[in-house]
């Protein structure tokens, strides 16, 4: 009736105002005797009565003549019964560069986000020291050569005396032995020299392929240690998640599983098709899981190594009780994740769910509601109306 509230506010008036006159004495019937002082009190005792009683009678009119609230029933979800699987992105190739030789870092031409190319200078480490080891390898280098040579001429001319009988074989066998003497150890200085100038090529630490400069844990000045880390670089181009799984979900990896970034925006994400799966054929014996491997397409925009992702395999069809609700009618409170629910009478009831996976605009629930069940699909609108 949504005259009823007008009709309501009109009998309250009119009761307001007799019950006026009658406090002033201004409103006596013929037929009616005049109204005592105690009367009159009374009535306007009766005053908050009345209009409770008014508004008690306008509320649910009121309520009644409100929209009605926008339900649709909970769907039982068909179909694959999917497992999702925590998990992480991280680059195909990637190297951290450590220090071969110790120094100080002089140059520091690499900085975190940079792109370079393979065989770029990224830091320089003082080489002073190591230049004058191998100036001085070279100086032996040439002294060894010069008694080479004299060693080689000295063996010629021994032989031809022997030829002609003016020194024994003994003796010529002597010079002979010195002249390799003389010959192995000039070998061993070239070769010195060659493993000194192979080290001073330490001092400058180049990009080993091209990519994204991730890491930079020294600054400029600081002593670089063989085997600390100076350059942590990965290739962009080719990236893949890895995430552990049961051993028992291993065979269900022969399908490419579905992949799921989060944190990536459309239109690339969240839902991405890997080239490529793998699974590692070891299984770690403290917690009994494999390592699933999802390679990613190509040059993904927007997705960097240790950004959190899920795969999702088919572990047979959806269980029994599983019902799908639209994303919408969703309620999280805190700790809390419910929906309203409409009841017998039509009234909104909040109610505690558990959630599953996303699909599109419709979301799984594992428990708290059963297949028919209307749902409110404005949780708002189901607030105000309670």
């Amino acid at each position: 009736m949504p005259e009823a509230p007008a009709l309501c506010l009109s009998m309250s008036m009119i009761i307001l105002d007799y019950l006026a006159a009658c406090a002033n004495n201004e409103f006596t019937p013929s037929h009616v005797a005049p109204v005592s002082p105690s009367m009159t009190l009374l009535q306007l005792h009766l005053v908050p009565a009345v209009l409770a009683t008014v508004l008690a009678l306008a509320m649910p009119a009121a309520q009644a003549a409100g929209p009605a609230l926008a339900a649709a029933p909970a769907q039982a979800a068909t179909g694959e019964r999917l497992a999702a699987f925590d998990g992480a992105v991280e680059a195909v190739r990637q190297a951290v560069v450590a220090a071969q030789v110790a120094g100080a870092v002089v140059q520091l031409d690499a900085k975190v986000g940079d792109r370079v190319a393979a065989g770029q200078l990224l830091l320089r480490i003082d080489a002073r020291a190591a230049e004058q080891a191998a100036a001085a390898g070279d100086a032996q280098v040439q002294a060894a050569r010069a008694g080479l040579e004299l060693a080689t001429r000295e063996l010629e001319r021994q032989r031809q005396l022997l030829q002609q009988n003016y020194i024994s074989r003994a003796a010529f066998e002597r010079a002979e032995a010195e002249f390799k003497s003389t010959q192995a150890q000039a070998s061993a200085q070239l070769a010195q020299a060659g493993a000194t100038r192979t080290q001073s090529g330490f001092y400058l630490v180049r990009a080993p392929f091209a990519g994204i400069v991730s890491e930079v844990p020294v600054a400029l000045g600081d002593m670089a240690m063989p085997g600390r880390p100076l350059v942590t670089i990965y290739d962009p181009t080719a990236l893949r998640i890895a995430a552990a799984v049961p051993q028992s979900a291993a065979p269900a990896a022969a399908r490419l599983p579905r992949v799921e970034l989060p944190g990536l925006p459309p239109p690339a994400g969240p839902w991405v098709t890997p080239t490529r799966a793998q699974v590692l054929p070891t299984v770690d014996a403290a917690t009994h899981t494999v390592l699933l491997r999802a390679e990613l397409p190509p040059r993904l925009a927007g997705v960097v190594p240790g950004m959190f992702a899920r795969l999702w395999l088919p572990l047979g069809t959806a269980a029994a009780g599983t019902v799908s609700v639209p994303a919408t009618a969703i309620v999280r409170r805190a700790e809390m994740t419910g929906l309203y629910v409409l009841g017998g009478d039509g009234q909104p009831l909040l109610r505690q769910v558990r959630l599953g996976r996303t699909e599109g605009e419709r979301i799984e629930i594992l428990s708290g509601l059963t297949a028919g069940e209307r749902v409110v699909a404005d949780p708002q609108a189901a607030a105000r109306a309670r």
